[in-house]
């Protein structure tokens, strides 16, 4: 089971984030760039939202908005979950799970210390996984 922090997860990660009044075509382009699938929105240097891949799809695109015109404060989640670098990986799965995301920003005090995605969170836990279940596998067929 994951009982490694978050903070395992994100402690070599770079903080990808845009203010509210950001286009959504400018942070497409940001998330393109570094090749990820969700921002975190500040106001100043506080965490106020999160936008993802899936906002701009389904709220932009979608929503025939343009995303010239479209400020990332209009269409993101405001006040999202988050998690604290201290939590286990295992929370932040139940979190994301349970609110139906794949994203879960990580907060400090209020301020981005980082952003757990299920392929971050499930990395080494999913070979720990397959291992497990390889084994059990291997058991079963000595017991027959």
């Amino acid at each position: 089971m994951p009982t490694r922090p978050v903070r395992a997860v994100t402690r070599n990660q770079r903080i990808h984030t845009v203010p509210a009044s950001a286009t959504v075509r400018t942070a497409a382009h940001v998330m393109k760039e570094h090749r990820i699938g969700a921002l975190m929105v500040v106001e100043g240097e506080r965490l106020i939202g999160i936008f993802t891949e899936r906002d701009a799809l389904f709220r932009v695109l979608a929503g025939g908005l343009d995303p010239d015109r479209t400020r990332v404060g209009e269409v993101m989640t405001a006040e999202p979950t988050t998690v604290s670098p201290d939590q286990s990986v295992m929370h932040a799965l139940h979190l994301m799970h349970e609110g139906g995301f794949r994203h879960l920003p990580v907060a400090e005090r209020g301020m981005p210390a980082g952003m757990v995605s299920i392929r971050d969170a499930l990395g080494v836990e999913l070979s720990r996984f397959e291992r497990e279940v390889h084994d059990r596998e291997a058991i079963a067929e000595i017991l027959g």
